[in-house]
């Protein structure tokens, strides 16, 4: 007799219903079954024993739990997985070579600030930036001022022995440790196995002073440094007229910085990459914007909102080809450019 005949199989719950007719297992006998195996981690032998039913139908009982929507499985992407596609993501539509994204930052404690906890989250993603670049004893590595890669100093890098470190602003007198050059200078070569290389010279030395800095030197051994960078290591600063933290030289009350949105090595940049001079920048000691294209590694490290627009243009002006973030603002420049 055919099967689709036997409509008088015992009323046990091993009917012995087909593959077709597996629709007619009632919800209850699914979700008993589906419990029994996922959340008890029961095997499906001891699920038939307990239900008093054969293995096969155990298999399509669990089978049909899943198509009527009573067991719901997720595949969750692994987190360097996620991380990758989304770096992956941003060098496409940023036109960079690699972007490396930190774990991601995680929450200050009470009366501390993103800029607190961002060294240690960034640290480790800087390191494989500059394992990278492919240095050897005696290239040049420049390194900028700001906030961020002096919190990243503070942690260990990456061993780059004999590496010449030199700083690409002039700075030492300013009186946050983080716009003093030779300070972050000193602690990126101390955490990289370098040579420290220090520029003894303010960013905007005045009319008088400055023509007697360029002939002095120790620091035209500095500047002779600059068209010899194998790698540059740079923070990136936020539109200037919205940062309550900037180096004093920078004339926050003049009119051309309206239009800029960020710097890299204190020169400035507006919204399509287009440098941004101010009153006395023809004074400025700090490597060119057209000097950092020529630099075969040029990595930048930013976090956060305000730096979005920032990282988006100095891109898009090419000053650096490499980006380090956290995966909160990579998103967000994702979110800026295809939005």
């Amino acid at each position: 007799m055919p099967r689709s005949a036997q409509s008088s199989s015992p009323p046990g719950v091993d009917g012995s219903p087909s593959d077709a007719d597996a629709g007619h297992f009632p919800a209850s006998l699914l979700y008993a079954a589906a419990k029994l195996y996922y959340t008890e981690d029961a095997t499906q032998a001891e699920v038939a024993t307990q239900l008093g039913t054969s293995r096969a139908t155990v298999s399509r009982l669990l089978a049909e739990a899943k198509r009527r929507g009573i067991v719901r499985i997720e595949v969750v992407q692994p987190a360097e997985l996620t991380s990758g596609d989304l770096g992956d993501r941003v060098a496409r539509a940023l036109s960079l070579t690699t972007v490396f994204l930190s774990h991601p930052l995680p929450q200050p404690g009470p009366g501390r600030g993103i800029v607190d906890v961002m060294g240690a989250a960034l640290a480790p993603a800087v390191g494989q930036a500059l394992s990278g670049a492919g240095l050897l004893p005696g290239d040049v590595l420049l390194v900028s001022s700001g906030r961020t890669v002096y919190e990243v100093a503070q942690y260990d890098l990456v061993p780059l022995p004999g590496v010449l470190v030199a700083p690409t602003v002039g700075g030492n007198d300013q009186p946050e440790e983080w716009y003093q050059t030779n300070e972050i200078t000193r602690r990126v070569a101390n955490r990289v196995n370098g040579r420290p290389n220090y520029l003894f010279a303010p960013a905007l030395p005045g009319p008088d002073l400055y023509p007697s800095l360029l002939k002095d030197p120790s620091i035209q051994r500095v500047l002779h440094l600059w068209p010899h960078a194998r790698c540059a290591l740079m923070g990136v600063g936020a539109p200037p007229l919205m940062r309550s933290d900037i180096p004093q030289f920078v004339p926050t009350r003049s009119n051309s910085l309206r239009a800029a949105v960020g710097d890299v090595c204190s020169r400035f940049y507006d919204r399509d990459g287009n440098e941004v001079d101010f009153e006395g920048s023809d004074r400025l000691i700090a490597v060119e914007l057209e000097a950092l294209r020529h630099v075969p590694v040029t990595i930048a490290v930013a976090v956060g909102q305000d730096k979005v627009s920032s990282i988006i243009a100095g891109a898009r002006g090419g000053y650096f080809n490499q980006l380090v973030t956290d995966p909160a603002t990579a998103a967000a420049i994702l979110d800026s450019v295809e939005g």
